[in-house]
């Protein structure tokens, strides 16, 4: 099973990027999948989740209004588009898939992790 994240880039303040994260080795059943994110000096913060379905949907109250999180299950892909992007937005962001439907903000509840993509954010 592996989860292969890609997108990140260095993009000014207020610009946009888009995470993909592809799964691959199994499939994923109706598991939830997220997004979340680690900069130094800080613990691994979530960031987005969805269900299988995409009618449950959790956003971190710094990203709501500005992150939009979709997946497409038909080929095992999850995204995250990121808009009105800030400083502190910078980190390396994480696709992993939760341990079962629930969608879970808590790190502890996804099994499987991507190796993360790094989003720098300049002012």
């Amino acid at each position: 099973v592996q989860l292969q994240a890609c997108g990140g880039g260095l993009v000014q303040a207020g610009g946009s990027l888009t995470l993909s994260c592809a799964a691959s080795g199994a499939r994923f059943g109706r598991n939830a999948m997220g997004w979340f994110r680690h900069s130094p000096g800080r613990e691994r913060e979530f960031v987005a989740a969805a269900s299988w379905s995409g009618s449950n949907i959790k956003y971190a109250d710094s990203v709501k209004g500005r992150f939009t999180i979709s997946r497409d299950n038909a080929v095992n892909t999850l995204y995250l588009q990121m808009n009105s992007l800030k400083p502190e937005d910078t980190a390396i962001y994480y696709c992993a898939a939760a341990v079962d439907v629930v969608v879970y903000t808590s790190p502890v509840q996804y099994d499987y992790w991507g190796q993360g993509t790094l989003v720098t954010v300049s002012s």
